[in-house]
């Protein structure tokens, strides 16, 4: 084995990764396993650590521990090999704006050396499967938000990477296009690419084989959408009250309540055994003088999982 090469046959593969700044982890302890050919959300909120997670992957930072393999490519030992098996989609535009469309694509298949002939065939592919045909002599900086993101990622492709790493891609762009995004992606994985995102949405997290909770620098539980759901030890039931912030104070209190989360006006009440607790949750709101207008029982979101996970993470509780 060389020293490149991969302990593992994981499209992504890290052991111990961990990156601090100024003496304050960013990433910390971070082992990450993904297969070749599957799409995996990597979900959390601002400053859990998912861009620094990113930056390390694609060999853009180098990590303080740990190792990480891309493609059976040793990142920290030959970071330009791991470069050209890799794509990334940054939160920022970085394509030019004083540029066309095609100019762009133009410029990324000159430093990737996507060959004179294959650059425009595949170029031609990615314009028309985002519906961009129309728009390749358009400047960038005259493009909307989502065709923007829709050009970053045709130049993120173009060189055909074997790995797709995507920090918030779809954050702020129209429906449309945000459809046209996903449709592009759901073909990926049939030609044998990996893909790694990140996501606020978590009806775009649902779409992932796999998912990771990431909070602090840390990843706190991964799985299946159904087998994260399942790691909430109960259900919700969902309270349309006419005080909502005050429930939520009052039901969290409770010793059989897992977790009292507000979405809106709707409070959501993780508890063990719904159906038993809920007369009991309702005389306890109607005694705090809040009037119940109803309650339905619900199976728990990624939204609810997350946020259960994370307040036992942070509180030292089992996750």
């Amino acid at each position: 084995m060389t020293a490149s090469a991969s302990p593992s046959p994981d499209a992504v593969h890290t052991e111990g990764l961990s990156k601090t700044f100024q003496g304050r982890p960013a990433v910390s302890d971070l082992n990450l396993q993904v297969p070749a050919g599957e799409v995996f959300g990597l979900v959390g909120p601002d400053g859990a650590g998912k861009t620094t997670t990113f930056r390390l992957l694609c060999g853009l930072i180098r990590p303080d521990t740990g190792s990480i393999h891309i493609a059976g490519v040793d990142v920290i030992a030959d970071p330009e090999s791991a470069k050209r098996r890799i794509g990334y989609l940054s939160q920022a535009f970085a394509q030019y704006t004083d540029l066309t469309v095609w100019e762009n694509l133009e410029f990324v298949a000159g430093t990737y050396l996507v060959p004179d002939g294959e650059w425009q065939e595949r170029a031609n592919e990615l314009l028309e499967a985002s519906r961009m045909t129309a728009f390749k002599s358009r400047l960038a900086g005259n493009l909307s938000g989502g065709m923007k993101q829709k050009l970053a990622l045709s130049c993120t492709l173009l060189h055909r990477p074997e790995v797709l790493f995507l920090d918030e891609p779809t954050t702020g762009v129209d429906p449309v296009s945000r459809r046209d995004f996903w449709s592009i992606l759901y073909d990926l994985p049939a030609q044998g690419v990996t893909i790694v995102l990140s996501t606020p949405y978590m009806d775009e997290a649902e779409r992932c084989r796999r998912v990771a909770f990431m909070s602090q620098g840390r990843i706190i539980a991964s799985g299946s959408p159904d087998e994260l759901r399942e790691r909430t030890g109960g259900g919700i039931l969902v309270f349309d009250t006419d005080n909502p912030r005050h429930a939520r104070d009052v039901l969290a209190k409770r010793d059989d309540v897992l977790e009292s989360i507000l979405f809106g006006d709707a409070l959501h009440v993780l508890t063990a055994k719904p159906s038993e607790s809920e007369p009991a949750l309702t005389d306890t709101l109607a005694s705090a003088g809040i009037f119940v207008k109803s309650v339905l029982p619900s199976e728990p979101g990624l939204e609810d999982v997350f946020v259960h996970l994370a307040s036992n993470a942070i509180n030292g509780g089992r996750t």
